[in-house]
């Protein structure tokens, strides 16, 4: 980023420029021995009580798309947040950036779903704010929550711990929300029936807390399987590697890839968690996503190799590899 005198949509995808905006910027000005810019959650002891804090922002465009909306996008992406952090959200504030000439009833129809989205949860939106931009400064609504989630467990999941020999698993299908954002926006004649993912991950992160060989979850949102498991190399100083014929990818969203050159490895998804596992745990890991309903399609899709140069590598079905390289544009912005 040493070179970029100004800010593009590609800062914001999640990928390296994205990494190095916060460690050049946000980080160098704000450190102190709290501040951890790789993780979704914080660790805060109050009380004797281990509570977890996270913040999110969403941007999402079209507002209203197959399967969710900005509202329920905001309530889940936040506590999901937490969920993989290994919290149980309790917790949101809720700010909202109006833009000048939005329907009323619309804005109530986002809101209402995010009441009940929060409702079925059980969270609580305890404070918020509220603010107006003009016309044309704000594509119609923009939200920003925290989060504050109770650790109900004594386990201590970190990136850092990830060894040579674990196990990769995802929970199901990866790809849905971009491809489905992506149909919504109409933008390039397509059309289907493909719903996004967005929903709570707490029952499947919670199944996995009570597996003794797990060691990281994250929800795979911006930037997509890919960028996790670029996150976990590089801190982890491993290699990843994922067999592509091992990862569940939905019909719909592999002809859309095909077709506009998209890497469904790179789109995010709402509802999903990639776990890292003690290969002695992956098959009890495994199990007890699939005996969830959100959990039914999960896969073990990789593995992660010796210390070295961090990389993350593909193996085609055909039997070659690729280097699945550190997402630099943004193959698809707004879409959280």
């Amino acid at each position: 980023m040493r070179d970029d005198t100004h800010i593009s949509l590609a800062h914001g995808n999640g990928g390296r420029l994205m990494r190095e905006l916060i460690a050049e910027v946000f980080a160098r000005h704000l450190a102190n021995p709290d501040l951890d810019v790789t993780a979704d959650a914080v660790p805060l002891e109050m009380d004797s009580r281990r509570l977890m804090f996270t913040t999110d922002g969403f941007t999402v465009k079209p507002l209203e798309f197959p399967g969710g909306d900005i509202g329920a996008l905001a309530v889940h992406g936040t506590c999901n947040d937490l969920a993989v952090a290994g919290a149980t959200p309790r917790f949101l504030s809720l700010n909202a950036f109006i833009e000048e000439g939005l329907e009323i009833r619309r804005l109530d129809r986002f809101i209402a779903s995010m009441a009940e989205a929060a409702r079925e949860l059980g969270v609580r939106i305890v404070t918020g704010d509220t603010k107006v931009v003009p016309r044309g400064e704000g594509s119609g609504l923009y939200l920003a929550t925290s989060g504050l989630g109770v650790c109900t467990h004594e386990r201590t999941l970190s990136i850092g711990s990830v060894k040579a020999g674990d196990a990769v698993l995802v929970s199901g299908p990866v790809g849905d929300h971009g491809t489905a954002v992506l149909l919504a926006r109409e933008q390039f004649g397509l059309t289907g029936t493909l719903k996004s993912d967005v929903a709570s991950v707490l029952p499947l992160t919670q199944a996995l807390l009570r597996v003794k060989g797990l060691k990281f979850m994250r929800d795979p949102t911006r930037g997509g399987l890919a960028s996790v498991a670029h996150e976990v190399a590089r801190v982890a100083r491993v290699t990843v590697r994922l067999r592509a014929e091992a990862v569940p990818v939905r019909n719909e969203v592999r002809s859309v890839c095909e077709m506009l050159g998209y890497d469904p490895y790179y789109l995010a998804c709402e509802g999903r968690v990639v776990a890292f596992v003690t290969r002695e745990d992956a098959a009890e890991a495994l199990a007890s996503w699939r005996r969830l309903a959100d959990g039914r399609e999960a896969a073990i899709v990789g593995h992660v190799e010796s210390p070295g140069e961090p990389r993350v590598i593909l193996e085609t079905p055909l039997g070659g590899e690729r280097f699945l390289e550190e997402l630099e544009d943004d193959p698809l912005p707004r879409i959280c």
